[in-house]
C-alpha cells in the first residue's frame, strides 16, 4: 500500500490496483457464456415466482 502524508500530519492508504487488461474486439468476457445468462433468468424467475406466491 503507498502513504502519503497530507497537511497536518495524517496518513492516507492508497490501495494498490492490478493492472488493466486491453481485450481485443473479437474476445469474449469471462461473464458472457450462455448458460450463465439461462441460468439467471430461470433464478430471477424462480425468485418472482416465489415473491408471488408469499404475498
Amino acid at each position: 500500500m503507498q502513504v502519503t502524508q497530507e497537511d497536518g500530519g495524517r496518513l492516507n492508504a492508497f490501495a494498490k490496483e492490478p493492472r488493466m487488461q486491453v481485450m481485443e474486439a473479437g474476445e469474449s468476457g469471462a461473464g458472457s457464456s450462455p448458460l450463465l445468462l439461462i441460468g439467471g433468468g430461470l433464478l430471477v424467475l424462480l425468485l418472482v415466482a416465489v415473491a408471488a406466491w408469499i404475498s
